[in-house]
């Protein structure tokens, strides 16, 4: 029989699962499987990994791990999370690939298989944020800036804010993944983005407060359940507003967080150096690990070639008790359910230290709501959602442009990935079932 490459399903969102079908190859064959995508950075991404084709011509991607490619397990995920950038003498004709329209726009992979004995099949696929149904609302009024993703069905539905971290920008893709499996999800910009602050430097939290007012008054969610959820620099926040307005956070997801406050170390105004305060409350500074902290010490993380390892400098922050004591972020005031996900090869800053600081403390005082810490020994700072290419471990800061690694390597990240989805769904589900019962 002629050879045949089926991807399955071919249209879903990007979070589920792809299942590769390779029949009618050369039995005993090495077959090689092409994915070549256009990711949400505009760049052409592919992946070429060759695999043992069994005595029938069949190859199984799941169950077997390639011979020769981007990774050495076996993973069904694979093809698509060892994509990485195409060199522009590889690209080749991606006339068919256009790019996503927007954060949240649909990512198109082609898919090509062939043996060494000129057997070859393609399909394509489609890997979507928004699913049907779900509508996207700009938002800027009262200086608050973002984009409301809200899901199909009347609701009312829980809500959830989607906060990034020290790049910057709005996480219009995550909210929109969140809003097709059924949470109204603001994803908010504070600064980084058109109407914004270009920089981490003295963002009011009141901003925030506001927020959170608007999206209650406009969703109007079901038992007024607003969780809040954030990465990196975007963690320390959703943390330091469960905390500040515990009345207005239902719930706290915290990808790779910190425990204290942070200066605005790379992401500040020019001249204003890597101390000067990230937050304001009431007009005043919030104090920060960093001030008069006598283990502060930057200069082994600056003399690095890059890509730079920095997660030594804040370790070394953590040494000075006095500081870490006026910088904790008061977790346990807030008034619901907490997840803290860290990575163990962190190499950004110390989340799984950061992330142990946070349970330990909400245990410590009885945290009366959930409580969890997954963590991640192999994964890099990158914890995102399933089914993105992970192959890029280093990158240049967004706002300073010094090129830094995450950590972890590709297969880690990946199964990271995987696996902190999946919790979080399951995190909020549980929260929102909490809420209803007990105001039942």
């Amino acid at each position: 029989m002629p050879a045949r490459l089926a991807v399955t399903p071919a249209a879903a969102l990007i979070d589920v699962p792809r299942v590769f079908s390779l029949e009618g190859f050369h039995p005993h064959s090495a077959v090689t499987l092409t994915l070549t995508s256009r990711q949400p950075d505009g760049e052409v991404w592919r992946s070429r990994n060759t695999y043992l084709a069994d005595a029938k011509g069949t190859v199984d991607v799941s169950g077997q791990a390639p011979v020769s490619g981007g990774y050495r397990i076996a993973d069904g995920q694979g093809p698509i999370w060892s994509q990485s950038p195409a060199h522009a003498s590889d690209a080749g004709d991606t006339e068919d690939l256009p790019a996503p329209e927007g954060a949240d726009g649909v990512i198109h992979v082609r898919a090509s298989a062939s043996d060494t004995h000129g057997n070859h099949a393609s399909a394509r696929f489609e890997q979507r944020h928004v699913d049907s149904g779900v509508t996207r609302q700009p938002l800027n009024e009262d200086g608050l800036v973002g984009v409301l993703y809200t899901p199909a069905g009347p609701g009312p539905h829980p809500a959830i804010v989607v906060l990034n971290g020290s790049g910057g920008g709005i996480n219009e893709a995550r909210a929109a993944l969140f809003a097709s499996r059924g949470y109204a999800a603001l994803a908010l910009g504070y600064f980084g983005a058109p109407g914004l602050p270009d920089y981490l430097s003295e963002i009011p939290l009141e901003y925030f407060e506001r927020a959170l007012q608007w999206l209650r008054a406009t969703v109007r969610p079901v038992e007024n359940f607003i969780a809040v959820s954030g990465h990196s620099r975007g963690g320390e926040l959703a943390l330091l507003l469960g905390s500040l307005y515990p009345q207005a956070v239902s719930a706290v997801i915290a990808y790779v967080p910190s425990s204290v406050v942070h200066g605005v170390l790379n992401a500040g105004k020019p001249g204003t150096g890597r101390f000067g305060p990230a937050w304001t409350q009431a007009g005043q500074p919030l104090a920060h690990v960093w001030e008069n902290n006598a283990a502060q010490d930057w200069g082994l993380v600056d003399s690095l070639p890059e890509p730079r390892r920095q997660a030594q400098a804040f370790v070394n922050a953590q040494q000075d008790a006095a500081a870490v004591a006026r910088a904790r972020i008061p977790v346990e005031r807030i008034a619901g359910p907490v997840l803290v996900l860290s990575a163990g090869d962190d190499g950004y800053w110390p989340s799984t230290r950061y992330a142990a600081d946070v349970a330990q403390t909400l245990q410590a005082a009885g945290h009366p709501h959930a409580v969890a810490h997954l963590d991640y020994p192999d994964a890099g700072h990158a914890l995102q959602a399933p089914g993105v290419p992970t192959t890029e471990i280093s990158r240049a800061h967004a706002v300073s442009g010094i090129v830094l690694t995450g950590g972890g390597d590709a297969a880690a990240n990946a199964r990271a990935n995987a696996d902190s989805w999946a919790a979080v769904q399951r995190f909020l589900a549980a929260a929102v079932a909490e809420r209803t019962a007990a105001t039942a």
